[in-house]
């Protein structure tokens, strides 16, 4: 049984050979080569170094795993027999798949095996490009752009994009992330003698000339306009602002105090939705998480729980609520995904509820609770069938609330209007409308008419105390009319 030794070609010019692994190569019994496409080979010819490659299993094979299997498969079937010398280009421990598959080969099957380390481009790419790797990089096969990660927060380099069509394909994977301007790197023969760098748009990199297997290619991290920030930092501000030396106003607030502002950014985060504004979105949300922080703190303080428990319990839940997705159950549609949930939640629950209605918060502004009450009865039978005496309730409801005003009791016609709106959300929910949402976006449109009726007065010089109702209503039928025309 002989041994195997794995070395490295370094990025290109023979200079970036270390003396050891040119003393391996010089005295090798049997050199084998992954590919002899790479610069350094031109001078081992020269000075007179035999060597086997494995260039023909490429036209072999299917795709670039089965031929690295090939040849790491040849490597192990040789070494069994005598001692060899396996030459990368690079590094052996950058971006070299070969090298794991026959360390693990011959781990199995014990075959002595040395890896010498050497230097790969990404050495003189950084050298090149003046970025220090310690600041955060990540390293991509260009055949692999499947997992680029979502969030460019570092540098990105890609190696061996040795063609236009993958170039091709890198530039719309990087577009998912970044802006079609972005400035990325095409760095190609880094230390040989036609050695190019060249800064371009993100959208013209497949124009380039040029590609190769010594060609790689540099995002730089994605800008965000400030500084990145994780959930920890967030939380670590929050403590500080808590802490004895913090923010008066912060240090004073407690769960009570602060219920109204959580209401409020739930509100607001509506409202962006509404107005489909996802930086105004972005912004809102972030509003609601400092919220959440906001009580986890002040409960860490008492020893209730912490941040990281309010993490784990909801990641838990939605794992346990999701059999479909994280075990073995199957599901048809998403209806029956709402039915296992339920059936998840009622098991969790260590008391039976003693209501159908129960686990429907008093909180709730008045029509999403309307609406929820009016669920939990359904589940349990007590609905109507179809729609048509949902009409009938409305209706119903209607005549009931006009004789309560002809009596003019204020209380029996507070009543009567309640039973009015239950019946309507009712209706909505026969309808698959959410009430809220309905008189949300009513509120809305007729806000925004508002505003046009009086910007129409004031292009006319008028103002509301000159005009009587007739007028006014002329006025809103006219913004009206022109909405529809749009």
């Amino acid at each position: 049984m002989g041994s195997i030794t794995i070395v490295g070609l370094g990025p290109g010019p023979f200079g970036c050979l270390s003396l050891e692994t040119w003393d391996v190569i010089r005295q090798a019994p049997k050199l084998l080569l992954r590919t002899a496409v790479h610069p350094t080979v031109e001078d081992l010819r020269s000075r007179g170094v035999n060597f086997t490659s494995y260039d023909t299993f490429y036209d072999q094979g299917e795709d670039f795993d089965s031929v690295y299997r090939a040849i790491a498969d040849d490597v192990i079937e040789q070494a069994r027999v005598a001692d060899v010398v396996f030459a990368v280009p690079g590094s052996p421990m950058v971006a070299e798949k070969t090298v794991g598959l026959i360390r693990e080969a011959a781990g199995a099957v014990g075959l002595p095996i040395v890896v010498l380390p050497g230097m790969s481009f990404f050495e003189l790419l950084c050298n090149r490009l003046g970025i220090d790797p310690q600041q955060g990089l990540t390293l991509v096969d260009a055949l692999e752009v499947e997992t680029l990660p979502k969030d460019l927060a570092t540098g990105l380099v890609i190696t061996q994009v040795f063609s236009p069509l993958v170039a091709s394909e890198l530039k719309l994977a990087l577009m998912e992330r970044l802006p079609d301007e972005a400035p990325v790197i095409v760095a190609r023969h880094l230390g040989l003698p036609d050695e190019s760098v060249t800064t371009v748009p993100l959208f013209e990199l497949d124009r380039q000339a040029g590609f190769d297997h010594l060609t790689s290619v540099y995002a730089p991290p994605a800008s965000t306009g400030g500084e990145r920030f994780e959930l920890d930092p967030l939380v670590k501000v929050m403590s500080r602002l808590r802490s004895p030396d913090g923010c008066p106003w912060d240090i004073e607030q407690s769960h009570a105090t602060l219920r109204r502002y959580i209401i409020e950014e739930v509100y607001e985060v509506l409202e962006a939705i509404d107005e489909q504004d996802p930086t105004h979105l972005c912004e809102e949300l972030g509003d609601l998480l400092l919220q959440i922080v906001f009580h986890a703190r002040m409960a860490e303080e008492a020893g209730d729980f912490s941040m990281q428990d309010v993490v784990d319990t909801v990641t838990e839940k939605l794992i346990r609520r999701h059999p479909h997705v994280f075990g073995d159950i199957s599901v048809q549609d998403a209806a029956e995904v709402i039915v296992n949930w339920d059936a998840i939640k009622r098991r969790e629950k260590k008391q039976k509820p003693k209501s159908a209605l129960d686990g429907v918060p008093q909180g709730l502004p008045a029509l999403l609770r309307a609406n929820k009450l009016q669920m939990k009865a359904a589940k349990v039978g007590f609905d109507w069938d179809d729609i048509a005496p949902v009409w009938d309730k409305v209706a119903e409801e209607l005549a009931e609330l006009r004789q309560a005003a002809a009596v003019g009791n204020p209380s029996e016609i507070e009543d009567e209007l309640g039973d009015v709106v239950f019946a309507v959300v009712n209706l909505g929910r026969f309808l698959g409308v959410e009430t809220e949402v309905a008189l949300n976006r009513a509120n809305n449109k007729f806000s925004r008419r508002f505003h046009q009726v009086e910007e129409m007065l004031r292009q006319q010089g008028r103002k509301w105390q000159e005009l009587d109702l007739a007028q006014m209503d002329e006025l809103w039928l006219a913004v009206k009319a022109e909405e529809k025309k749009n």
